[in-house]
């Protein structure tokens, strides 16, 4: 009845999920870095600042403007002389008045100025190294993920193992409960074994379901989307020695967190000489052209238009601002102190974190070739095991026990593979390493 229930079960998921979509993990970081929302939205901020940048370069440029007004006369002005007669005054100006022109002004001197400019730059390159951040977050978590799905299939492995071997036994007791040759007490413990093998199975099956929607989620897709990931985690064990290897000489140059740091460094001593550079004189070209005309009517045609021009230079000198300038500059040099003292605190936390995964990735490793050799001692006396308990020389018990050693050997493996893993993504994440290197 178990063995009924148990297959049926198992065999409903397996009729549902018909040819998944099998993906490697290059296949996965691909189809996150073009669908993953927070690298879209790191590239949008690039494009921002791009944009911006430029609206900084267009103060290098003239700025021309056209104006025109009108103005309806409601009640005229009147002039007064000291003329006998004419003490009532006398009206003066026209009922319409137009005017309209071009102006034009450009900078020649303006040192502040050319200093902005330099932090707009810097603005695009700080928004290029936040978005490289985004990836290498993304990156992490997309191969974090992965492992954790390579995981969960082999523990599933596992599970499903101990499950077989227990209904294969459960049928060998039976077998020989039928010709008298085990008793009751083997025959029910068999039948335990079985019962207690089915959670874990089921278990296991969550957790793979559970990875696959995480890593999903992180990728972009669509959550109703079948797939499954290829490989497994005994793939990469053959490159553990070679990356525990390349761990001797970090630096953290490429570091993403040190970078902004840095720029926003650069950025605060521009700031502050844009500052300072507030106390120099200004020179800009002035450029002007206008064409008025005033009448009673509104005949065009017969209007008198008086043209106006100029051109000139405009000289501006800071003299007093009520220590304004000052003050900003002050307040400039206190953000960098603060700067270079959280540059200093995460400096010193990255290298406690590089220590932490090198460290980690050197204690897998080892923990990875005790529980192999474990394992290959662990199969050996199950297979002894499993042989003395076919012909009668041994127990049930001592082929639970001989299995139950062979199982924490099995997981022993992979979780010390799966450790190393994700301790070397969070170390490449440090590192600063770009997914095409």
């Amino acid at each position: 009845m178990i063995f009924c229930v148990v297959s049926a079960v198992l065999a409903v998921p397996i009729a549902q999920e018909q040819a998944p979509t099998v993906i490697t993990l290059e296949q996965a970081l691909e189809i996150a870095l073009s669908e993953n929302v927070s690298v879209k939205v790191a590239d949008k901020e690039i494009e921002r600042t791009e944009y911006a940048k430029k609206g900084t370069y267009a103060g290098l440029f003239p700025q021309i403007d056209a104006s025109g007004s009108f103005q309806r006369t409601l009640q005229k002005q009147k002039m007064y002389v000291d003329i006998p007669g004419m003490e009532d005054g006398m009206e003066v100006g026209r009922w319409n008045s137009w005017s309209g022109g071009i102006s034009a002004s450009m900078p020649l001197v303006n040192a502040q100025l050319w200093k902005s400019l330099e932090i707009s730059g810097q603005d695009v390159e700080l928004a290029v190294e936040k978005a490289r951040s985004s990836r290498l977050d993304m990156v992490t978590q997309v191969k974090n993920a992965y492992y954790a799905v390579l995981l969960a299939k082999e523990v599933g492995d596992v599970y499903r193992s101990v499950y077989d071997n227990a209904k294969a036994n459960l049928e060998q007791t039976e077998k020989r409960y039928n010709a008298q040759k085990a008793s009751e007490m083997d025959l029910v413990r068999a039948k335990a074994n079985l019962a207690n093998a089915v959670p874990n199975l089921y278990d296991s099956a969550n957790s793979i379901a559970i990875a696959l929607w995480q890593l999903k989620a992180v990728i972009g897709m669509n959550l109703d989307e079948d797939i499954d990931v290829s490989g497994s985690l005994s793939d990469y064990s053959s490159h553990m020695e070679r990356d525990l290897s390349g761990t001797d000489n970090l630096t953290l140059e490429n570091n993403s967190t040190l970078r902004q740091l840095s720029i926003q460094g650069e950025q605060l001593a521009n700031a502050i000489k844009a500052q300072q550079y507030a106390y120099i004189p200004s020179l800009a070209l002035a450029f002007n052209y206008a064409l008025t005309a005033t009448d009673n009517s509104l005949n065009f045609s017969e209007y008198k238009w008086s043209p106006y021009s100029m051109v000139g230079l405009s000289l501006n000198i800071p003299i007093f601002s009520g220590g304004r300038r000052l003050s900003a500059v002050r307040q400039s040099r206190i953000q960098m102190e603060e700067l270079s003292l959280q540059r200093e605190d995460a400096e010193r936390q990255l290298k406690i974190g590089l220590r932490q995964c090198v460290n980690t990735m050197e204690t897998s490793m080892k923990s990875f070739q005790s529980a192999q050799d474990a394992c290959q001692t662990a199969q050996k006396a199950y297979s002894i095991a499993q042989r003395s308990f076919n012909v009668g020389r041994s127990t049930l018990t001592d082929l639970n026990d001989a299995q139950l050693v062979l199982v924490q050997s099995q997981l022993n493996v992979s979780q010390s593979i799966y450790t190393f893993l994700v301790a070397k993504s969070n170390l490449e994440q440090m590192l600063g390493n770009d997914f095409t290197e």
